[in-house]
Formats: C-alpha cells, structure tokens, sequence
C-alpha cells in the first residue's frame, strides 16, 4: 500500500498551493499560519471561547480533512479543537527536500545529535536543547506477537538529510500550539493522534512537556520500513535503499496509471475495514492535495524515511512526562498494518494508563467508526480536566 500511493505523485518544484477557502469534508475556514517561513494549513472547530483545546495530528500521506468526525464531535462537546497539516502535507508547504537553506531553516534534526556540534556552531537560530547520539544502542523494541526484542539499534536520523522528520513535525506541532492554540500560559492542549501522527506527537511532548496534557493514541504505526525494524537489516537494507532510489527516480509511468480517484479509493480499503467509510469526499480530499506541486518529492522522501524515533523508545524515554502526561492507546483489532498484540504491550509502559481494541475497524478508526472512538476521547478528556 505504500508502496502504491508512493507514486500517486510526481516530481516537481516545491511548493506552496492555497487551500479551497472551505474544507470540502469539514465545512470549516482553511487558515494559515506562517511557521518558519512555510504556510500551515489549519483549521478550528467549536467555541474559540471554550475553555479547553484539543490537536489533532494526521498520518501518513493524509491530512487535517481526515479528522473530519473528530472535528466535528469534539465541537459539539463543547471543545476548541485544531488539526493542522503538517509539513509537507495536504495544504501546507512542500519545500524541496533537498533545499538546503530551507532546510537549515526547519530542520528539527539540528542541535539534537552530538555528531553536529562543530558543522552547527557556524548555523543561526538552532534550539539549545540536551544533545544525545544520532544512534541510540540497546533499546527494548516489541514485536508483533507482543513480545520483546532486545538490544535493538534505533537510527534517529533522516539517512538523506531531509527536514521532513518526526523531529521537525515535532517541533511544528509545539509551535503550532503556542502561537495558535493556548490562549494563556496556564493552558495545556491534549494531543490526538494517528498512526505516524503518533511519533511527532510524543515527540512534540518530549520536547515541550510544560504544554500538553495527554496524548490520545489511534493506531500507532511501528514504522515496517524502518532499519530497526527490517529483519537482517544488513542484508535487506540495501536492497531497500535502491528500491526508494528507483521509486524517487522513475516514479512517473506509474503515477499516471494510479492517479485516478477510483484506484485511489480501491487501495483505501486495504487499511480501512468499513469500507462505507472509503466515500469520494474522502477520497477527494485525500487525493487532490498529493496532486499539488512539490507532493511527490515528500511523498518519496518519505518512503525514504527509514530512521527516526519509534513507539516504544519515546514511550519509555526517562524524560517522558509521565505524571502530568498520560497516554491512552487504541487501535482497531482488524487493523492490517498494526500488530494488536504488540500495540497492547505499550500498556507495560508507565505513562500508558490504559489500552483500548475497537472491534471491526482498521488503522483509521477515527473515520471509520466515529460513534466508537469519540466517545472514548470525551472520556480521556474528561480523565485529563478532573486530574484522575
């Protein structure tokens, strides 16, 4: 499936494309905020006087119209509730991967790895935070039958430099949040998250713990292509590497066999179970902005993106802010990309209180089965504002 929707998109230059005034899925304003020069689409549902604020963050290759029953059910509930695009996604820019200035400029990957520290010092505008190795050794991951694995190897870094990382959404997300969402500095906002949503979230929280006050967890994606995760790594890793060349290379023949709405909709019912859920809004508001210039080189960055941070390893990070953050987790136990067995055994984790099986969805439960989750986020917002 990857794979597949990889080459829904073509090369082209960077770069920024305006979004429809109004959400098609929605019915909300489409706003910009301007993040380190870079236009982030968003979008607001509810009392913008409502006392508490909920983020919403995306997955893979979708963006902030794929939160369109959470938007809505979060605003009759009587909540502020955002979802942003990230970086690269939906409506928001798509600076070049290889755009060096650019780069230097939003890369959340600087000033985090100890291996920087001399090519960084001649850089401008780099976070001062603890710097740790680019590689971290002996962390416990799991697996997909729920057990362990032990002493694994976890890459941080993107292997081709790029800005698009979980480090970089994470840093937008906490951005996002300050300037846009909190409206004083005793507020904290409440993530909810979806499949690689998840790693920039936690990621967000691990860097900026003093703004957020839960994370509410929808199918964590363990990242299959990532070099922790690829069985013999040293073996397969190179194989894979020229695959993501000759995808980011010859891409285009295949494109144009798979750009269609009604091929597009039929690979959506691989992750989705309720396949009434795959409707042509969805679709629509899917596919139109993979369309728009500069998607195409993300999009196969991203399917080069075989490194970065992982569930188990932020979850268990010592700086994780396990009592002013709790963590619930759900996931759908027909969820084809995600191990039901190995997303339980995150409730092992101290700051995770709670995980919960939605029966007979997949890795998008949020839109397939509205009426399952909302009211279990109503319930974690609830846990949150009374502090039990």
């Amino acid at each position: 499936f990857v794979l597949t929707l990889c080459v829904l998109c073509r090369f082209s230059s960077a770069y920024t494309v305006a979004p429809p005034p109004i959400s098609p899925a929605t019915k909300l304003p489409n706003n910009i905020y301007d993040w380190r020069g870079q236009q982030v689409r968003w979008q607001m549902a509810g009392d913008p006087n409502a006392e508490k604020a909920v983020v919403l963050v995306h997955g893979l290759f979708v963006n902030a119209d794929h939160w369109r029953h959470t938007l809505k059910g979060l605003a009759d509930a009587g909540y502020r509730a955002y979802a942003l695009d990230l970086l690269g996604s939906g409506y928001s820019s798509k600076p070049s991967p290889w755009d060096v200035d650019v780069s230097n400029n939003v890369n959340g990957e600087r000033g985090r790895f100890l291996e920087d520290e001399a090519t960084e010092s001649r850089l401008e505008d780099v976070k001062t935070r603890a710097k740790g190795p680019s590689v971290l050794p002996k962390i416990k991951l799991g697996t997909s039958g729920g057990g362990e694995r032990l002493d694994c190897d976890v890459d941080l870094r993107h292997p081709l430099g790029s800005p698009y990382n979980f480090y970089t959404w994470g840093e937008q997300i906490a951005d996002f949040t300050q300037d846009i969402v909190l409206k004083n500095k005793n507020e904290k906002a409440t993530l909810v998250c979806n499949s690689i949503g998840t790693m920039s979230s936690l990621q967000s929280v691990l860097d900026e713990p003093d703004l957020f006050d839960g994370v509410f967890v929808i199918c964590p994606n363990f990242r299959e292509l990532h070099s922790a995760e690829i069985p013999l790594a040293k073996v397969s890793m190179p194989i894979l590497r020229s695959v993501q060349k000759l995808l980011r290379s010859k891409g285009q023949g295949l494109f144009d066999k798979l750009a269609k709405p009604s091929i597009v909709k039929e690979i959506l019912m691989e992750p989705y179970h309720v396949s009434d859920a795959v409707d042509d809004e969805l679709v629509d508001v899917l596919l139109t902005p993979l369309l728009t210039p500069g998607a195409s080189d993300i999009v196969f960055d991203t399917l080069s993106y075989s490194a970065g941070p992982l569930p188990e390893q932020q979850l268990s990070d010592p700086a994780f802010p396990t009592e002013s953050c709790p963590v619930w987790v759900t996931y759908g136990d027909k969820d084809p990309w995600t191990p039901g067995k190995r997303v339980e055994a995150l409730g092992k984790m101290p700051c995770v209180e709670k995980v919960v099986a939605f029966k007979n969805v997949g890795h998008c439960p949020h839109d397939e089965a509205p009426e399952l989750v909302n009211p279990l986020l109503l319930d974690f917002l609830k846990r949150i504002e009374s502090g039990s």
